[in-house]
């Protein structure tokens, strides 16, 4: 049996290219539908794959080719030929004063709130960060009635204009971005800035911004930051010396949807050049350098930032540690809920650390299935 974590773009795809191939396979996922974070809502059609929805691994034993889930039902181990991690990513949050406040989100998460029903007509908005992602949900709040104020796009306008070049020679890409600049006209685009800090009577009410030496104060309702994506590869690391395990690199829906008929080729057994995927892997690497994050970032925090928001762990209480484990045991940064998942990439950023002490469960588990399973990877029990 071939299994597939993840029912996002790549997961999907690498689920009906495993069934071109008239082989079966299984498909997990955390949601209670597939579409991941940019399908969702949408009617997504499996065809003959087994869906396993709400469900969520835990932890991979790559020698004995098993996944223990955690779902409606419990506990349960699977047993899988090949393994494709097609997980996707989530956003990257850097810290800075006010970032916890009420109505200042993440820009997929507001993006994801609009698309389940958040009401954003004549609400006021500033959408920052780094990405295209920043153009999308722009995109989206204003088609839903919003007044998106400005745009702030941390990339300097040369490290852009390479982007741009490379747009020009990607039809679909320049098509989409037309159809951004068409929405959003009107809207200030300003490069090379951020918000500096939020402030708040009860709920969001402005945001500090800086533009080189420009700084000035933006009135809004809601503010949308967010500065990329980073992978969700928390089960990868259990499984990486399995030639048993294909993991699905991230990148844009275009990318993400390509890499995973390629995983799903490849666990069939009948891998396939694409020169598509070639082009669109150079065009995401050329994405990748133009919106490399500014060093002049790792200031916003100031000494009393939150940088862990689950356990009220400031900036200051960090910067005395060398590694996010030391600066676990000694203040418990990521050891809330988000287990890291937040403060984690940003501590990353802000101080170069790795996190080397990823071990099962993976995520948050039932203490019933801590009893009647045994958690295992790379053979070894934990």
């Amino acid at each position: 049996m071939i299994i597939v974590v993840g029912a996002g773009p790549a997961g999907i795809a690498a689920a009906r290219c495993v069934l071109e191939c008239n082989l079966p396979v299984t498909v997990i996922d955390d949601n209670p539908a597939p579409g991941g974070q940019i399908w969702r809502g949408e009617a997504i059609n499996l065809g003959a794959a087994q869906l396993l929805s709400g469900t969520r691994v835990v932890a991979i034993d790559g020698r004995a080719r098993t996944v223990l889930t955690e779902g409606p039902g419990g506990p349960r181990t699977l047993h899988f030929s090949k393994l494709i991690l097609a997980t996707g990513s989530r956003e990257l949050f850097l810290p800075f004063p006010g970032w916890t406040l009420p109505g200042v989100f993440g820009a997929g998460g507001i993006q994801a709130l609009v698309k389940t029903g958040l009401h954003v007509a004549g609400k006021r908005i500033v959408v920052a960060g780094s990405g295209p992602l920043l153009l999308a949900v722009a995109a989206l709040l204003r088609r839903r009635g919003a007044d998106v104020r400005l745009i702030a796009e941390q990339a300097r306008p040369a490290a852009l204009f390479s982007f741009a070049a490379a747009l020009l020679t990607n039809a679909a890409k320049l098509k989409e971005g037309a159809g951004f600049a068409w929405t959003l006209a009107g809207v200030p685009y300003a490069t090379g800035a951020w918000v500096e800090a939020a402030e708040a009577e009860g709920h969001v009410r402005h945001v500090h911004l800086r533009q080189g030496n420009r700084r000035w104060v933006e009135e809004c309702d809601y503010a949308a930051i967010g500065y990329g994506l980073v992978p969700n590869d928390e089960l990868h690391s259990f499984a990486a010396d399995s030639e048993h395990v294909i993991p699905v690199p991230t990148g844009d829906v275009d990318l993400a949807t390509l890499e995973g008929a390629a995983a799903g080729y490849e666990a069939a057994g009948q891998p396939r050049p694409s020169a598509k995927l070639e082009r669109a892997r150079r065009f995401g690497a050329v994405l990748a350098r133009a919106f490399a994050l500014d060093p002049e970032l790792r200031s916003l925090p100031k000494s009393d930032t939150f940088v862990c928001r689950c356990e009220d762990v400031t900036l200051e209480r960090l910067c005395g540690w060398d590694s996010f484990r030391a600066a676990k045991l000694h203040t418990r940064c990521g050891m809330g809920p988000c287990q890291g998942r937040i403060c984690g990439p940003a501590a990353r950023f802000l101080f170069g650390w790795q996190d080397t002490s990823i071990r099962p469960p993976a995520f948050p588990v039932r203490i019933a299935s801590l009893v009647t399973t045994t958690l295992a990877t790379n053979g070894e029990t934990s």
